[in-house]
């Protein structure tokens, strides 16, 4: 009688095993423990969100969306965008919702990198980066960042560049540290990558947690950068909806154009309801530029560069927006 038996199977990943998010949190359910180890919040989203993704469903916004997302909620995100860091972004061309920001992460890579290409990544970091690259073929370039204030250290960036080099990961407000990248460090990596076709995938997904009156520095603030990146933020962390899996991706057109290549036959699309929900609840922008004390300070003011006086902002230390809270 013939054996029955699986065939044997060389691995994809074979250092990896099951992430730590899925460890941490089992520990914690397991001993009863607050679970720090992933970024979700102990509190609900805004009522009058839910509220909306309900009323969505009801009216029967059920069925599949556009690839790219839909346009109500590509829209919203574009003018967010312009309102907080200055330039535009086209919703038709340079903005597409995404299944999450690790789900945007790798499709950007999985767009841009063949096999054999460098890719930059600044450790310690967020655990999706390193098997992306190598789901991609590339070769993970690992530059530390500088031990005790996990700065970048750009001396040790420029010398990593070399022709092979396809692209750099960067991310601030920074997961773990939550060191958050400075104006003059931006513009530093806008000069080095000036003269480089190197590409910036930049995970700002925690760019409303920004603490002690500083500014979160979008690559979209900086033409040079803006123009090289895929920028990549979560609905999940801003609206504190983790388990929603929805976030976004800005970026020129062009290279829009290769990451919906990848995008449409990834997740091919997000779900209805929420991006429904989620337009519906940013048109009105005191949705998040207003604050709620009650849930956390306001750190748009901020964000923003406002000139407003510092009543019409939270008072305290921590600036955070009030309605983004809490990776995807």
């Amino acid at each position: 009688m013939e054996t029955i038996h699986t065939p044997a199977l060389q691995s994809r990943l074979p250092s990896v095993g099951t992430t730590i998010f899925t460890v941490m949190s089992g520990l914690a359910t397991e001993k009863g423990a607050v679970n720090l180890g992933q970024g979700f919040p102990d509190f609900d989203a805004d009522p009058r969100l839910l509220q909306d993704v309900t009323d969505a469903m009801a009216r029967g916004l059920n069925q599949y969306p556009p690839m790219t997302g839909v346009p109500v909620l590509r829209e919203a995100v574009a003018a967010k965008v312009k309102a907080i860091y200055g330039p535009g972004y086209d919703p038709v061309s340079e903005i597409t919702i995404t299944a999450g920001a690790t789900q945007a992460i790798l499709t950007a890579i999985l767009a841009v990198v063949h096999p054999g290409d460098e890719v930059i990544v600044l450790e310690p970091c967020y655990d999706s980066y390193v098997p992306n690259i190598e789901l991609a073929g590339g070769t993970v370039v690992r530059v530390p960042l500088t031990p005790g204030t996990f700065r970048p250290d750009f001396d040790k960036i420029a010398a990593a560049i070399t022709p092979r080099t396809r692209a750099i990961l960067i991310n601030s407000p920074h997961n773990p540290s939550g060191t958050v990248w400075t104006r003059a460090d931006m513009l530093k990596l806008q000069d080095i990558l000036a003269p480089t076709e190197v590409l910036l995938i930049s995970d700002e997904v925690y760019e409303h947690m920004v603490y002690d009156g500083q500014l979160h520095q979008s690559a979209a603030r900086f033409p040079g950068l803006a123009a090289r990146a895929f920028i990549v933020s979560s609905f999940g962390k801003t609206y504190h909806v983790t388990g929603w899996k929805i976030g976004y991706v800005a970026a020129p057109a062009a290279l829009t154009a290769e990451f919906r290549k990848v995008h449409q036959f990834n997740v091919f699309t997000v779900n209805t309801p929420m991006q429904f929900g989620l337009a519906s609840y940013m048109a009105n922008p005191k949705a998040y530029l207003t604050c709620r004390p009650s849930i956390a300070p306001n750190a748009i003011c901020s964000a923003r560069g406002s000139s407003a006086p510092s009543s019409a902002c939270c008072p305290a230390k921590a600036l955070i927006s009030s309605a983004w809270i809490s990776r995807p």
